[in-house]
């Protein structure tokens, strides 16, 4: 990982790959016991809105964990290895956490604000069943990775969808691209270029990282040392508009040694860094 992040902006897509392989057999071999799955439950009518829940068998009322993925906004999948994201909602639900895991539409075919939409969709979907599975539908907590942040911060903060985090109680942005950008340090300036329009003059009213303002909902920032170009910049950017209109700082966290995928990809393995940061940020919240 050390050798990867070091480089890890030369090639991104290729070095996520390394980083899936690398973490496979840990997570092959990471605990799953006293969790029931149950897979691709829609959440609406579209293939892909559907979620897998991981439910604690031995926990009732519990505290909902909602993962959101990346993929740059026109591709990834709830599970992008037979492994991986899975691996983040078996560690909430041995947390005690119910687990859902987001599938929403990607673009070109589900543009913007299609992905805020299916995130408010799914939400609302929890908040009235989480019960049936053993949840807390009034503890809502999401999370979203990279292009799921993006979706999750547009759901929170973008004025013009309204939905301001509705039903949630936080978020947390992992890795996420707050600013829609075609820059030329951007290596996914395709996929965004694809989700947020070919009129770049909507990108600035259409970045969450304007927008810090128009929502109070509690958010936790978090960054990878090895990041995609500029995701921090514009982590930080998010953090202090919000800490000017609330007076007070966001919390933030800058996770050393890890890259874009894999602060991620160590989920249920033996570094809980990341996850009892999280845990604890939700735990302040109950």
């Amino acid at each position: 990982m050390e050798e990867i992040g070091r480089v890890w902006a030369t090639d991104t897509q290729k070095h996520s790959e390394i980083v899936k392989r690398a973490y496979a057999p840990l997570l092959i071999a990471a605990p799953k016991d006293g969790v029931a799955v149950s897979r691709n439950v829609a959440y609406g009518p579209h293939p892909r809105q559907v979620v897998d829940i991981f439910q604690p068998v031995i926990r009732s009322n519990a505290p909902v964990a909602i993962f959101v993925h990346g993929g740059a906004f026109v591709r990834g999948d709830k599970c992008t290895t037979a492994e991986m994201y899975d691996n983040v909602l078996y560690w909430f639900a041995r947390q005690g956490y119910l687990g859902a895991n987001v599938e929403y539409r990607l673009a070109p075919e589900a543009p913007y604000p299609a992905g805020a939409d299916d995130v408010a969709r799914a939400t609302a979907w929890l908040f009235k069943n989480a019960a049936r599975y053993g949840g807390n539908p009034s503890k809502l907590f999401l999370i979203g990775h990279s292009a799921g942040g993006t979706h999750v911060a547009s759901f929170a903060y973008d004025p013009e969808l309204g939905y301001q985090g509705r039903h949630a109680s936080a978020a947390v942005l992992i890795s996420a691209r707050l600013r829609a950008d075609q820059s030329v340090e951007n290596p996914n300036a395709a996929g965004v270029k694809a989700y947020f329009g070919d009129d770049f003059t909507c990108y600035e009213r259409r970045s969450p990282v304007n927008f810090g303002s128009y929502s109070d909902l509690p958010v936790f920032i978090v960054n990878a040392e090895y990041e995609n170009p500029l995701l921090d910049v514009y982590s930080l950017e998010l953090a202090y508009r919000i800490s000017v209109a609330q007076r007070k700082a966001p919390r933030y966290l800058r996770l050393t040694r890890h890259n874009h995928m894999s602060i991620v990809a160590h989920f249920n393995t033996d570094e809980e860094i990341l996850g009892r940061e999280i845990v604890d940020f939700f735990e302040t919240l109950r």
